[in-house]
């Protein structure tokens, strides 16, 4: 395992043919319980990336939260600071900024759980919706927020 790989985890078989199946249908114009296609340009490359994201709306901001950790769309975020949601046609330009309180994250994660877990219910531990603000807080440092304002 390299340190990059400990920095978030890997999707199994199936958690990999339903991104696809979600990213597909977002190519098509249909969400699945809010899902978009998120595009960031590559930090390196400059070329449009592309990822299946939740989009959940906490205290009327929109945030995406990284499941698996440090990704490599999280890192492209945190260098472009920006990127597209996709959703068929509709393309959303928006900025986007990092939550990098932990405290601050765990209303997000709090919702994010009570929404997705059962999707993102594995990258999560030892957590639920349920968990006392503390026990968020402390896991928030493993999992990126980042709050998406439209442009």
């Amino acid at each position: 395992m390299t340190a990059s790989d400990a920095d978030h985890v890997r999707p199994g078989r199936t958690a990999t043919a339903f991104n696809n199946t979600v990213a597909w249908l977002a190519r098509r114009g249909i969400s699945v319980y809010g899902s978009r296609e998120l595009a960031v340009r590559g930090r390196t490359s400059g070329e449009w990336r592309t990822t299946p994201v939740n989009v959940l709306t906490v205290n009327g901001a929109d945030h995406l939260v990284a499941a698996r950790g440090v990704t490599q769309w999280v890192r492209n975020m945190r260098a472009a600071g920006a990127g597209e949601l996709r959703l068929g046609r509709t393309v959303e330009p928006f900025a986007a900024a990092e939550i990098t309180d932990p405290a601050a994250k765990v209303p997000v994660l709090r919702a994010y759980l009570r929404k997705w877990a059962w999707e993102v219910g594995v990258f999560f531990p030892g957590l639920s919706a349920d968990s006392t603000d503390d026990e968020l807080a402390a896991a928030a440092v493993r999992y990126p927020v980042f709050v998406v304002e439209r442009c």
